[in-house]
């Protein structure tokens, strides 16, 4: 299949495969309970949001999803998790379902999302440290790994305190 991947939005039929997407991709179920957690949070989930790039076979094979958090007030998206399965790592999938939640989440007119993640994978979809926006966490971690990106030029990051659905635990 090379890098070109077909995404879209999971079905309902699919909350199995992504579930086991997520299994396969992380040493432990902690992430595959995460999105079963934030599927049912009303507060969090955000139909459209959860994306998946498929096989030619049409088979689920990455998985990118957004949830809703905040920015001190300010309404924004998380993105995580993020899992591809172990046989399509590094070819490309990952990165199309990142790109599609990031198009999907702009179409739906959202304007702001963080991650906090792999500093040398994030940049390439237009991240930047969130610290250089004064965006931080109540929680010690590396300032190199939470990142944030504005989807459009109208809406710039706004500085504060990022605020994770229950579900994250943070």
């Amino acid at each position: 299949m090379g890098n070109t991947w077909t995404t879209r939005a999971e079905t309902g039929a699919e909350i199995a495969a992504v579930r086991a997407i997520n299994l396969a991709a992380f040493p432990t179920p902690a992430e595959a309970d995460l999105v079963d957690t934030l599927r049912a949070d009303p507060t969090a989930w955000i139909d459209g949001l959860s994306l998946v790039a498929v096989d030619e076979a049409d088979r689920p094979v990455g998985h990118a999803l957004l949830t809703r958090c905040h920015i001190d007030a300010v309404p924004a998206l998380c993105l995580a998790p993020c899992a591809v399965r172990p046989e399509h790592q590094r070819s490309g999938a990952g990165a199309a379902a990142v790109r599609a939640a990031l198009a999907a989440a702009r179409s739906a007119g959202e304007h702001h999302v963080v991650v906090l993640g792999h500093p040398a994978y994030y940049p390439r979809f237009g991240f930047t440290r969130a610290s250089a926006h004064g965006i931080g966490l109540t929680v010690d971690v590396p300032d190199e790994a939470l990142m944030a990106l504005s989807l459009d030029d109208g809406h710039p990051l706004p500085g504060g305190t990022v605020r994770y659905a229950a579900p994250f635990g943070i």
